[in-house]
C-alpha cells in the first residue's frame, strides 16, 4: 500500500515538474486565517508532494515504536520456539536410542518452553519413561494422551505394550480392538485384534478380519488368501467330531472350501477326506488328496489315502498308493511312498529298488527307519541293525511330528491352529506345533530283535571309527577265559556277531 503511493506520489511529481520545465508553471493562491499564500502551481505541488511523504513518514514511525513491545514479545516467543523445537527434537532422538535419562531431561525441557504442541510434550513423555525403564510412568503418560484425539492411537498401542510386557493379555486386546475401532487401516492394530481371535479360536470373527484387511489393503491377496485357507481348516477341524449332522456338513463345507482355496495345505484335503469318507463318499475323497498330492505332497496326504478302504488285500492297496505316488512321481514324497507301497505289498526287492531313488537325499531319521524295515523285511538283520543306528543319530524330519500316534492327522489344539494358521498365512510354510515344542512323536525307527540287543555296542563303534570289544559268541573262546565253563559243557547258542563274518550291507 505505501510501496503504492510512493509510486503515484514520484509520478505525480515528475508531471509537475515537466509542466514547470516548460514555462507554463501555473498560479496558485491560499488563504487561511489572516494568511495569504501566492505562488506556481509547481511549487504548491512539489509542496504538497513533500509534505505529503514527510506526514507519512511520521504516522509510519510512530507506528513502529508503538509496536515496539509486540515486536520484543513476538522475538521472544521465537527464540522459546526454537529452544523447544530443540528439546523435542533431542528427546526423541535420545529416547530411540535408548538413553531414558537425556531424554527425560529434554522432555521436562519441552514442557517449560513448548506451549503450542502440548500434545508432542506428552508423548517424548511417555516414551522417555520407557526408555528409562519406568513402566508405571510410561502408562500414567500414556493415559495421559488418551485425552489427546490425536494422540489417541499412539496412547492405545503404547498401552497395549505394557499391558503384553506385564502379560495382562485381557488389557492387550482391549487397547487393541479399540485402537482398530479408531483407525482400520492400521497393520498393527489388525495384527493385535487378529491374535486376539486366534487365541480365542473364534475363526468366524478372524475370517472376518482377514476380509477386513484384503478390502483396506493391509495384507496381499496372497495373504489374506492363504489365511482363509488355514482359517477355514481350522474351524472344521473344530467340528469334525461334532455329533450333529449338520454341523459336519458345515465342516465339510469349510474343508472343501480351504483345499480348492489352496490345494498345497495338507490339513485341509486330509480333513475334507475323512469327512467325506465318513460319509461314504470314499471315490470323492480319493478325488480330493490326489488334487492335493499333485501340488504338494504329504505324507499325512498317503496316509489318509490309505485308510479310506479297509476291505482290501495288501496286494490290492498298495496297487491304490502306487496310483497316488504318479500323479507326482518326481517328488521326494512320491519315492518314498513308492518304497511304502512295495513293502505293503511283501515285494522287499521291489522295495529296496524303490529305495535307491532316495539315495541322494539327506539322511533322515525317517529315511533310515525306512531301509531299516527294508532290509528286515528281505531279512539282512545286519543291515537293519546298521541303519536302525545311522537313524539314532540322523535328525528328525518335521512331516511326521504333525501326526498322532494313533494314526490320525492333524489331530490340534486351537492354539496349535492359530499357530498354524499364522506361519502358513504370513510365509507359505505348514508348520508342526509338536515338533517345534520338541514332544515325543512316533518313532520312525522299527523295533530291533530281541537277539541283536548286544550288537549295539558293535553298531555305535563302528559308526565312530572306534574299536569295540568283541561278543564272547562261542563256547571254545568261553572256555579260554573261564576253564569252569567248558567242565560244565556246551554253551547255549548265542547271536551271531554282527561283525564275525561279511560286513552289513549299506545304501540299500
Amino acid at each position: 500500500m505505501i510501496r503504492a503511493a510512493l509510486i503515484v506520489l514520484a509520478v505525480v511529481a515528475v508531471a509537475v515538474l515537466i509542466i514547470a520545465l516548460r514555462g507554463e508553471p501555473g498560479s496558485a493562491e491560499l488563504t487561511w486565517l489572516h494568511w495569504n499564500v501566492r505562488t506556481t502551481a509547481a511549487a504548491a505541488a512539489m509542496l504538497l508532494i513533500f509534505f505529503t511523504l514527510a506526514a507519512s513518514v511520521f504516522w509510519r514511525a510512530l507506528i513502529w515504536l508503538s509496536e515496539a513491545p509486540q515486536r520484543a514479545a513476538r522475538a521472544r516467543a521465537e527464540v522459546r520456539r526454537r529452544q523447544g523445537s530443540e528439546a523435542l527434537t533431542r528427546g526423541f532422538v535420545a529416547a530411540a536410542g535408548g538413553d531414558g535419562v537425556e531424554a527425560r531431561r529434554q522432555a521436562g525441557r519441552a514442557a517449560t518452553l513448548v506451549d503450542e504442541t502440548p500434545a508432542l510434550v506428552r508423548l517424548l513423555s511417555a516414551q522417555a519413561a520407557e526408555a528409562a525403564g519406568d513402566a508405571e510412568g510410561a502408562r500414567a503418560a500414556y493415559a495421559t494422551m488418551l485425552g489427546f484425539p490425536e494422540l489417541r492411537m499412539a496412547a492405545h498401542r503404547g498401552l497395549m505394550q505394557s499391558a503384553l510386557a506385564e502379560g495382562d493379555l485381557a488389557e492387550a486386546r482391549r487397547h487393541a480392538e479399540a485402537a482398530y475401532g479408531l483407525a482400520r487401516t492400521a497393520p498393527w492394530a489388525w495384527r493385535a485384534v487378529l491374535e486376539g481371535k486366534l487365541a480365542a479360536a473364534d475363526w468366524a470373527a478372524a475370517l472376518d478380519l482377514v476380509q477386513g484387511a484384503l478390502e483396506r489393503k493391509i495384507v496381499s491377496p496372497i495373504v489374506a488368501e492363504r489365511a482363509r485357507a488355514a482359517l477355514l481348516t481350522a474351524a472344521a477341524a473344530a467340528r469334525e467330531a461334532d455329533p450333529d449332522e449338520r454341523t459336519r456338513h458345515a465342516a465339510l463345507d469349510d474343508a472343501q472350501a480351504a483345499a480348492r482355496l489352496r490345494p498345497d495345505f495338507a490339513p485341509a484335503a486330509v480333513i475334507a477326506a475323512r469327512l467325506l469318507a465318513n460319509e461314504g463318499r470314499a471315490a470323492r475323497a480319493a478325488q480330493v488328496i490326489e488334487a492335493a498330492w499333485k501340488v504338494a505332497p504329504h505324507p499325512a496326504l498317503w496316509l489318509a489315502y490309505r485308510d479310506l478302504k479297509t476291505d482290501e488285500t495288501p496286494r490290492e492297496r498298495a496297487a491304490r498308493l502306487a496310483t497316488l505316488a504318479a500323479f507326482n512321481p518326481e517328488a521326494r514324497e512320491s519315492r518314498i511312498l513308492a518304497a511304502e507301497q512295495a513293502l505293503v505289498a511283501g515285494d522287499a526287492v521291489g522295495a529296496r529298488v524303490a529305495a535307491k531313488a532316495l539315495e541322494d537325499e539327506p539322511l533322515t531319521r525317517r529315511l533310515a527307519g525306512l531301509r531299516a524295515r527294508i532290509a528286515t523285511a528281505i531279512g539282512d538283520r545286519d543291515e537293519a541293525r546298521a541303519w536302525t543306528a545311522r537313524g539314532a543319530d540322523a535328525p528328525q524330519e518335521p512331516d511326521w511330528s504333525d501326526l498322532d500316534p494313533e494314526g490320525r492327522a492333524f489331530a490340534y489344539t486351537a492354539a496349535d491352529w492359530a499357530r498354524i494358521a499364522q506361519v502358513y498365512a504370513e510365509r507359505g510354510e505348514l508348520t508342526h506345533p509338536r515338533f517345534e515344542r520338541r514332544e515325543r512323536g512316533m518313532s520312525d525307527l522299527p523295533e530291533l530283535p530281541p537277539t541283536y540287543a548286544e550288537s549295539a555296542a558293535f553298531i555305535s563303534a563302528a559308526e565312530r571309527g572306534e574299536v569295540a570289544a568283541p561278543i564272547v559268541d562261542d563256547s571254545d573262546f568261553a572256555a579260554d577265559l573261564d576253564p569252569a565253563a567248558a567242565d560244565a559243557g556246551p554253551a547255549p547258542a548265542r547271536p551271531r556277531r554282527l561283525f564275525g563274518g561279511d560286513r552289513p550291507k549299506r545304501g540299500g
